[in-house]
């Protein structure tokens, strides 16, 4: 599954592009009791419920699920039955799975010869969503045996289980379908099961429906039966062994265009009828891909066909179910007229996601949610090494940094978590879906593949998914298909010499201290003569240095020198160490292209000298590397190892740089300084940061053109560029921005914008309340998701505060505004100077609604949580926050990790402004100075 980045224009980090991009970017354990006592859970009919525990028992297991489901898109319900057989591990007269609000009609042990059948006695405990079906035969160890239960239930109001969503039509009619969304624990509110990922088995899937409407499951269909009244009966083939979480089922009123791939595999794109002309981008995109992933593990995609879903309402971004990926409508639909250059990277990047997944995921998966990141951080890193091949003029490697500086803002506060993590509950699990899973996990297996280097890295992993197709695994499973030892016979011995001459290299050993702690090191260096003396610590953001101890990395360092461009390796196991350079030299750069999950502080005169590097000939590194060290050097500001002035003097630069990452990154440290200004009523300083900003970004800021043209990392920084400086009053951005814009509204909106500055000249339009309400009707008419997309952020940039509350409200209703992009909408507004008490009071005064909406613990909810109030920066915001969420009870969210990482972040802001805001005014104040001065000097020439 992949969730969505709500980062809205110029967030309190503005890490990765997701500022104008605005694309889609979510072991076993001691079970827990039902209760403090020992005393056995009760049943709703008030009957001892005869299991304790949140996991189910392995006394029997599912083989193969006969299921049938009608839904009744009139009266928004759904019928169903399903016959389980099931193998016996252990003699028993007790079965337990899951249910969640299914009303169970019948249930029967059916007869292993014949017709016959007994009654089960059904006990539901509804806080462990489980049904118990009590059995009056013995089962018998060894035996197979098959029950049939029939049930009915409401389709769901949320975004999970099998849920309506509807979408009306370019005449206005309202039409509804039903789909499903069954990760990670939602499978069993659409029917009983065993809804735990290692419980895999067959599915043979029957759907009813109208003539006006079609069916699509994981399968190709076999054949369509009508029955009485008019109902058509689909059957679709039986499917290869899955775990419960993938299965997936469609009824809606869909067009489809379709192509098969090289390897003979069906691909088909559906949508809803007015936007199928925009399915053939991703159409070509998945063909590429899905033939891409057929070669590169060497492994034939095992179905017959892959059907991509655009669904008009979702909550994530795209779900990998297999052979039928499902995802929003604008992670999926694409015109080459209205879509922009950071949309098709992004569309290309969902897909290249849920793909990978068919291998990463499904083919193999995890035994339980601890070890997530086996499916999501694969392929989240696969998204890269896919498309990077299949599209090089997309420049994914332009981007991928972002995500480890994303995962290292959340991974630097002590309530982060270990990418391997223990959980039980539906909401532990849902938490698991975070940047720690995705990103770190994408960011460790880069650094992991650079230290092995490619080529072995590609045959491990090829060698963990033949070893384990159709199984479940754990962590070290991975690592032993990646060991060294393994990798000899490839002919790859070599390649633990290129690190340290010693004992064998062991896979496990190293990467076991990236995945079970939570956080990452910081590495000092300190060069004296040709001795570079190295140490490790935990990088954390927090005032209890007792946080800090006991954690110890092996670190694959890499580095380059003023005299070597060659990537120097060297494995740092130790806290402490020493490694010897060939000849002095005036600098070293560690971590190259920031290819390891780590930080790096140069001791001594270490800044200085890579800060003059940077201001005399800032070419002489990469772009990765100088996006590194503004990252590194304003981080370190953060816990006292690096003076604030450091810092800026190191960011002068940036008035010479014209690469994205280095750029963004630039922006991304400086934009924060003044958003936690804006919450403190300090207009003066804030105005000084905020000209310094435009100011050192001016001249490539009015370089750029009011086009589509050049590259996609040249147009991608071209949108973050021009809206900056249209939301900071540049005067030649909101000139161009405000005539474009009038030239478009007099065309009644009919005029081509181009697409990659259309967010800028938008958000100029919405600062008026007629350019604002004109945005509005054409979001309300618009077929077009990504135009929708940009409208809807232009409107929630704007200053007018009642046209804020009110674009909250309309994505709270879902009529005119979808509510799936509800989360996105409120961060957007609490970036907005004008909004953020708004967004505060919105989320506060409608928590209930919007955890039973989006679920406890999801991403959109946290995401919500630390959006809204992690660039407050006052002790009475703090106590403000604190008051809300520590009134919550535990069954509405008291206990959710974001609230921890929140409390952080404003404590951490806190703690930043008082100690730094005398000494940023200061070097502000000695900046203003030395341009007066400079400017005198020219006067007096």
């Amino acid at each position: 599954m992949l969730h969505l980045h709500h980062a809205p224009p110029f967030g309190v980090r503005m890490t990765t592009l997701t500022v104008t991009i605005l694309v889609l970017l979510h072991v076993s354990f001691a079970p827990s009791l039902a209760s403090s006592s020992l005393l056995p859970p009760i049943a709703t009919n008030g009957q001892p419920f005869p299991w304790i525990h949140m996991r189910l028992p392995e006394t029997v297991s599912p083989i193969h699920y006969d299921l049938l489901v009608h839904p009744n898109l009139t009266s928004l319900d759904f019928t169903g039955a399903v016959q389980i057989q099931l193998q016996v591990f252990e003699d028993t007269s007790t079965i337990i799975l899951h249910s969640k609000d299914l009303q169970i009609a019948k249930a029967e042990l059916l007869a292993p010869e014949g017709p016959g059948s007994l009654p089960l006695q059904v006990l539901e405990y509804p806080a462990f969503h489980q049904l118990a079906l009590m059995s009056d035969v013995l089962l018998v160890r060894g035996g197979m045996y098959k029950v049939r239960l029939e049930f009915s239930a409401n389709l769901s109001d949320s975004f999970h289980g099998f849920y309506k969503s509807s979408y009306r039509t370019t005449k206005g009619e309202v039409r509804f379908m039903a789909s499903t969304q069954f990760e990670a624990t939602s499978a069993r509110a659409a029917f009983p099961c065993f809804d735990e990922p290692a419980f895999k088995a067959n599915f043979t899937i029957q759907i009813r429906r109208e003539s006006r409407h079609i069916a699509l499951s994981n399968m190709p269909k076999v054949k369509t039966v009508e029955l009485p009244g008019g109902v058509l009966e689909d059957h679709f083939d039986t499917s290869v062994r899955m775990s419960t979480y993938l299965v997936a089922f469609i009824v809606s009123d869909f067009q489809s265009v379709s192509k098969t791939t090289s390897h003979g595999v069906k691909i088909s794109v559906y949508a809803v009828p007015d936007k199928i002309n925009q399915t053939d981008f991703a159409l070509n995109a998945a063909v590429r891909l899905l033939d891409f992933y057929d070669d590169y593990f060497d492994i034939p995609y095992p179905l017959p066909k892959q059907d991509l879903a655009a669904i008009p309402d979702f909550q994530s971004g795209a779900m990998e179910n297999w052979g039928l990926t499902t995802y929003r409508e604008a992670g999926l639909l694409f015109d080459p007229n209205k879509s922009s250059a950071s949309d098709k990277l992004g569309i290309t990047m969902v897909i290249a996601h849920e793909l990978a997944h068919q291998w990463f995921g499904n083919l193999v998966t995890m035994q339980w949610w601890n070890d997530l990141w086996l499916n999501e951080g694969f392929a989240k890193f696969m998204e890269f090494v896919s498309v990077n091949i299949t599209n090089p003029e997309l420049q994914v490697n332009d981007f991928f940094l972002g995500k480890c500086f994303e995962a290292m803002e959340v991974d630097s506060l002590s309530s982060s978590h270990p990418v391997s993590s223990q959980v039980d509950t539906p909401t532990q699990i849902q938490e698991m879906f975070d940047d720690v899973s995705y990103d770190k996990g994408a960011c460790i297996l880069n650094m992991l593949r650079d230290f092995l280097t490619p080529e072995a890295f590609k045959i491990g992993i090829v060698r963990y998914l033949r070893r384990y197709s159709y199984q479940n695994t754990v962590n070290s499973h991975l690592w032993e298909s990646l060991t060294n030892g393994r990798l000899k016979d490839e002919g790859f011995c070599s390649q633990e010499k290129k690190w340290y001459s010693g004992d064998q290299l062991d896979v496990r050993a190293i990467m076991d201290t990236w995945t079970l702690q939570e956080g990452f090191p910081l590495v000092t260096v300190e060069v004296r003569g040709r001795q570079v003396r190295l140490s490790q610590e935990r990088y954390l953001k927090t005032d209890d240095p007792s946080q800090t101890h006991g954690f110890l990395w092996q670190v694959p360092l890499t580095y380059i020198t003023s005299s070597s461009s060659t990537v120097h390796r060297f494995l740092l196991k130790t806290r402490t160490d020493v490694l010897y350079l060939p000849e002095e030299v005036g600098w070293v750069k560690f971590n190259v292209d920031m290819s390891g999950y780590y930080m790096v502080h140069y001791e001594g005169e270490g800044w200085r000298s890579l800060t003059s590097l940077l201001l005399t000939n800032h070419r002489a590194l990469s772009s990765n590397d100088r996006a590194s060290l503004i990252n590194n050097a304003f981080q370190l500001v953060s816990v006292g190892k690096v003076g604030l002035d450091t810092a800026l003097d190191l960011s002068l630069y940036l008035s010479k740089e014209t690469d994205i990452m280095p750029v963004t990154q630039g922006l991304g440290e400086l934009v924060p300084l003044y958003k936690l200004m804006e919450k403190r009523d300090m207009e003066g300083l804030e105005n000084q940061m905020k000209g310094y900003i435009v100011e050192l970004f001016r001249g490539l800021i009015d370089r750029q053109t009011w086009s589509d043209d050049g590259s996609v990392s040249q147009r991608v920084l071209r949108s973050y560029l021009l809206l900056f400086g249209s939301v900071r009053n540049h005067p030649p951005c909101v000139a161009t921005a405000t005539h474009l814009f009038n030239k478009w509204r007099a065309s009644d909106g009919n005029m081509s914008l181009p697409s990659d500055v259309s967010l800028a000249v938008f958000a100029i339009g919405a600062r008026d309340p007629e350019g604002w309400d004109f945005l509005f009707e054409k979001y309300r008419h618009s077929q077009h998701t990504s135009v929708k997309s940009r409208i809807k952020s232009a409107l929630s940039i704007s200053p007018l505060q009642h046209k804020l509350k009110r674009l909250m409200e309309q994505s709270l209703a879902g009529e005119v505004m979808k509510t799936q992009d509800l989360p996105h909408v409120v961060i957007s507004v609490s970036r907005n100077p004008k909004g953020y008490k708004l967004a505060w009071d919105f989320l506060r005064h409608n928590w209930h609604t919007l955890v039973k909406k989006f679920d406890l613990g999801s991403h959109s909810i946290s995401g919500m949580v630390t959006g809204v109030t992690n660039q407050y920066s006052t002790r009475e915001m703090l106590d403000e926050v604190r008051g809300f969420f520590d009134s919550l009870s535990e069954e509405t969210g008291s206990g959710l990790r974001c609230i921890q990482q929140t409390y952080e972040s404003i404590e951490e802001n806190i703690r930043w402004m008082d100690q730094h805001l005398p000494q940023l005014k200061a070097w502000l104040d000695r900046q203003a100075q030395g341009a007066r001065t400079e400017t005198q000097g020219h006067e007096d020439l």
